[in-house]
């Protein structure tokens, strides 16, 4: 026993170290089952690595100003103490094969939102995760995936358009946050991320792609026994547009940019001859 809680011990203090790796370019780096609170997957030691990050993921990566997350195969409540107390509203998904939520998930979210205190909205939604039916395009902050991708193959689900549908929901500039299995039947977790590009095609019929997503940190899980990754990426704000929408839209805010720096350049300037006056005034009425 002395060993075993040594070793969790030992596993815990190690989490707090940094788990992301900055790149500019993604591509380079590149059934009805009953609900526990922790998901523990194969083994013990990988479900409370996984889960911590989990965590830390939630707390440092979810902007403050960020208004609602998706959550990707809710099973329970931990989503509710994991996202910010700033989060208004958090929306659901299931990984089971009807895409329903289980009563046991419905009670766990109920329970731990009255027992954190959390002023947010759980919206409890039956869909599918790789078929968010009852979410609009471009209206989510940020969608968050936690072990739920080999749930879902298991259930019959595509786990890689729920990557898509990830893709769809989110606004330009939010986050897709992640701590999934490293490899997925032989296919790794962030090649099916990097996969997702807005296309078009040219004058001469030649296929053009964007990548939808922006990398701000991906690094492997240490001290686990079933690999894992654990990531950040961004939606860029030119998805979903054709290079013309991207260049008009890129000459528009270049536009108000100067703009800003003109009204800027102004407001400095009036403040120092506001100064400047100030002090006159004052060098007059000492000489008087």
């Amino acid at each position: 026993m002395k060993i075993l809680n040594a070793g969790i011990s030992l596993a815990v203090t190690l989490a707090a170290v940094e788990a992301f790796s900055p790149s500019s370019v993604l591509t380079s780096q590149i059934s009805n089952r009953q609900p526990s609170q922790l998901q523990m997957g194969l083994d013990v030691v990988t479900g409370l690595r996984t889960e911590w990050i989990s965590a830390s993921i939630c707390t440092n990566q979810i902007p403050r100003e960020a208004q609602s997350v998706l959550q990707l195969g809710t099973e329970d409540g931990r989503a509710v103490n994991f996202v910010p107390r700033t989060v208004e509203e958090i929306i659901t998904s299931s990984a089971e094969a009807d895409g329903e939520l289980t009563i046991s998930c419905r009670r766990q979210l109920k329970q731990q939102r009255e027992r954190r205190g959390t002023g947010a909205i759980i919206r409890y939604v039956d869909q599918k995760c790789d078929d968010l039916k009852e979410v609009k395009d471009a209206s989510v902050d940020v969608v968050i995936s936690l072990q739920a991708a080999v749930r879902m193959k298991e259930n019959g689900q595509d786990w890689k358009k729920s990557i898509s549908e990830a893709s769809r929901v989110l606004k330009p500039g939010g986050k897709f946050l992640f701590v999934e299995q490293t490899e997925i039947d032989g296919e790794k977790y962030i090649d099916a991320i990097a996969a997702i590009a807005d296309g078009e095609t040219d004058e001469e019929g030649n296929a053009i792609t964007y990548p939808v997503f922006d990398l701000v940190g991906v690094d492997d899980v240490d001290l686990v026994i079933v690999p894992h990754i654990a990531g950040v990426v961004q939606k860029t704000e030119y998805a979903g547009l054709t290079q013309e929408q991207i260049e008009n839209k890129a000459s528009v805010d270049e536009k108000a940019r100067i703009a800003d720096l003109s009204i800027s350049a102004f407001e400095r300037g009036l403040k120092k001859r506001k100064k400047k006056k100030k002090k006159g005034m004052q060098q007059v009425e000492e000489e008087v």
